[in-house]
């Protein structure tokens, strides 16, 4: 994947999302009465050939492509703000504009009317993403894997705190997770990323009861134990890609993979172990399907796999997956939206867990990730389909929703906080006190994203080096 490809996919997760932000502070700055001079999507100045003027408001697109801004009509205009909303408003209002009544001022309007201003951009982030979880919803119905019998346990990969996992062998059924009834891998899976409690426990058939003693906020842990666990799965072949050597040997879904040179495949894992080792080499895979029993001859292609902890490895893989049972139940239009708002909720509290993670050191900050990692993300998201895509741009209108809650002075949490804090002693904090927090908040933001750059940087320096010498060859 090279770089010019993430840019479009992130361009539009990025624009829809900050637009969308943007207009819900627009559109209730509208409804309060407040003259709104610019609605501007990016910060800075505008692109003037990308700009244009209907009544009182101008609409921009702006040099720096990094969030938008809706400057309102104020009395009090910091000099941090107004450098990035495109400098300061010269005798209250822009160049073309009738002049500002002061019923027009932001500061003019109660403060429960500005507090909706202020928090209509997270509200409208919040009711994007769920009507696209709802619409994905509706679209394709529950979908479960009904078995929460082990296949295999990544004993090498287990974190801190899930030890016990290693007990688990294959053939042990998970019936309790947290508590509550295990009806399929789905409630295994969340119920090891997702649970709120400090300590997971799971409940086997045998009566045996696991302890997982991992904190909710430590996310990475959380999510290596879930992904430590497979589910069993038969060697049943549901899909075979055209042109890939499984097609070129014959194989046709449906087929049951018997042996590999001879030795015994239990399931599917056996046979995904035997390809990932043998790059290059011709495998004999004894199977059964419509065809009746058969000998194929299959050569797995070598490709390079990247690691966790970085570089790559070569991998045998011969393009053709497993056969998933799932089930799936159509969602009634009134259930879709209560599964839309479900994963909305599930998103923002893993979003709130990941902050918290991050203040109390259970994250690493090299988790971080910038407007690169996004752009990869939704470049392989694009690549899968419009709603693969979609639910990335719902997870992330999350993020963007929750981040500008925090009570940092530059985004709107920490506005709200200032409002409040007006309500509670009636009367503004000091003009000087918010423009130098909001300074401070400033700093804060900035170094946040040199953070998240440094870190999308270091993940991808060999990617970056290398585009680098394609484009400006020595």
């Amino acid at each position: 994947m090279t770089i010019l490809n993430n840019i479009w996919p992130l361009a539009v997760t990025l624009g829809v999302l900050i637009f969308i932000h943007e207009l819900g502070h627009f559109l209730a700055a509208k409804w309060a009465g407040v003259r709104v001079h610019r609605f501007a999507v990016g910060m800075g100045n505008p692109v003037r050939w990308l700009s244009f003027r209907r009544g009182d408001t101008e609409y921009a697109i702006c040099w720096l492509p990094l969030g938008g801004y809706v400057k309102m009509a104020t009395r009090e205009e910091g000099s941090s703000s107004s450098a990035l909303e495109g400098g300061a408003v010269e005798d209250g209002r822009l160049p073309g504009e009738s002049p500002v009544r002061e019923d027009e001022f932001f500061e003019a309007k109660p403060v429960w009317q500005r507090m909706i201003v202020i928090m209509a951009g997270v509200t409208m982030n919040v009711l994007f993403a769920w009507f696209a979880f709802t619409y994905l919803s509706a679209k394709t119905g529950e979908q479960l894997e009904p078995t929460t019998t082990i296949g295999r346990v990544n004993r090498d990969s287990l974190p801190a705190g899930a030890e016990s996992l290693s007990e688990l062998e294959i053939g042990d059924r998970i019936v309790l997770i947290n508590g509550d009834t295990a009806r399929s891998w789905e409630d295994v899976s969340s119920g090891l990323a997702s649970g709120s409690r400090d300590t997971v426990s799971l409940g086997l058939a045998d009566g045996r009861v696991l302890h997982l003693p991992i904190h909710p906020s430590a996310l990475a842990e959380r999510y290596r134990a879930s992904l430590a666990l497979l589910p069993f799965r038969a060697p049943v072949i549901g899909q075979v890609l055209p042109g890939r050597p499984a097609e070129r040997a014959g194989m046709t879904t449906g087929d049951t993979v018997l042996a590999v040179n001879g030795d015994t495949v239990v399931q599917w894992y056996d046979l995904v172990e035997r390809i990932r080792g043998s790059a290059g080499q011709e495998l004999t895979l004894r199977v059964t399907g419509k065809s009746g029993p058969r000998e194929l001859h299959v050569t797995p292609e070598a490709e390079q796999e990247p690691q966790v902890g970085g570089g790559t490895r070569e991998v045998g893989k011969i393009g053709a997956g497993p056969l998933v049972s799932l089930t799936t139940r159509p969602y009634t239009k009134l259930q879709a939206f209560g599964a839309g708002w479900h994963a909305t909720r599930v998103a923002s509290t893993q979003i709130f867990r990941t902050v918290q993670g991050l203040l109390s050191a259970r994250i690493s900050s090299r988790e971080v990730g910038g407007p690169i990692l996004i752009g990869q993300m939704a470049a392989q998201s694009a690549r899968l389909g419009f709603d693969s895509l979609l639910a990335l741009m719902a997870l992330v209108s999350v993020n963007l929703a929750v981040l500008n809650l925090l009570p940092v002075p530059v985004l709107d949490g920490g506005q709200f906080m200032f409002l409040l804090a007006e309500g509670v002693l009636r009367r503004p904090l000091s003009l000087k006190l918010r423009e130098r927090l909001t300074l401070v908040g400033l700093v804060l933001i900035v170094l946040l994203m040199v953070l998240a750059f440094s870190n999308d940087f270091a993940r991808n320096w060999d990617s970056i080096t290398g585009f680098v010498r394609r484009v400006f060859p020595s």
